[in-house]
């Protein structure tokens, strides 16, 4: 299990797997002409991703678009039920996580399973960020995390609780000495250090321009950070028990 005290060494990157999404409109895409509710989705990921969700109207949507104001609470509803459109469009993704998790779990006592999981986790993040097609969403989802809003807090229950416990169960199978609230410490820490890994582009100064921003050449890197850190908190944490009970 993760808590022994070998310490695999860091993991290539892996190629990054196509993001996968479902738009609502997406098989109207196949019939001639363009398609304004993708679009109108499309255009208020962008808009949240920039500026938050209190920050745009509908109009400034539809303007974003191209399309006629009626059109977006003709296919979508209000503000609020756009904005949970986008992620219900990204649930494909979220389920490949989960798909690679239960993958990544198959050998909990390997050597390199907390690296599996990490992976698992991160992966797919620097993957969404890296392709143009998912970079507006995760740039959004990024935002609502680090300043919350109503709306964005219902679709981070709706939409990654679900992942996020599915991910400290996993942790705590291979940690399974420790309590659940020191493992989903160490979660809420991967969480931040992969949100600061894909939006820093800080590093890139004091680089001194030898490294990029978000580069998933680094992945290995960050994974092999997180899993120090998770060994650091939860073995030494397992120490300090046992020579407590001595």
């Amino acid at each position: 299990m993760a808590s022994r005290s070998t310490t695999p060494a860091a993991r290539p990157a892996r190629s990054p797997e196509p993001v996968s999404r479902r738009v609502p409109a997406r098989a109207a895409a196949a019939v001639p002409g363009p398609n304004r509710r993708l679009e109108i989705l499309l255009a208020a990921e962008k808009l949240f991703a920039q500026r938050g969700f209190h920050a745009v109207s509908i109009r400034d949507i539809a303007a974003e678009a191209g399309v006629p104001l009626a059109l977006v609470g003709y296919h979508y509803g209000a503000k609020h039920e756009l904005y949970h459109a986008i992620f219900e469009s990204w649930r494909p993704s979220i389920e490949r996580r989960r798909a690679l998790l239960t993958q990544a779990m198959a050998e909990p006592a390997a050597p390199d399973a907390l690296e599996r999981v990490i992976e698992a986790f991160v992966g797919p993040l620097v993957a969404l960020h890296a392709d143009p097609e998912g970079r507006h969403f995760a740039a959004m989802a990024a935002r609502d995390l680090a300043a919350p809003t109503p709306e964005s807090e219902q679709a981070q229950r709706d939409s990654f609780d679900p992942l996020a416990h599915a991910f400290i169960d996993a942790l705590q199978q291979l940690f399974p000495r420790r309590t659940r609230a020191e493992v989903a410490g160490c979660y809420q820490f991967m969480l931040g250090a992969a949100l600061h890994f894909l939006s820093d582009v800080r590093i890139e100064r004091l680089s001194r321009g030898t490294a990029r921003a978000a580069d998933p050449a680094r992945q290995p890197a960050l994974v092999a950070f997180v899993a120090a850190g998770f060994r650091a908190v939860l073995q030494s944490a397992a120490n300090t028990t046992g020579k407590a009970h001595r």
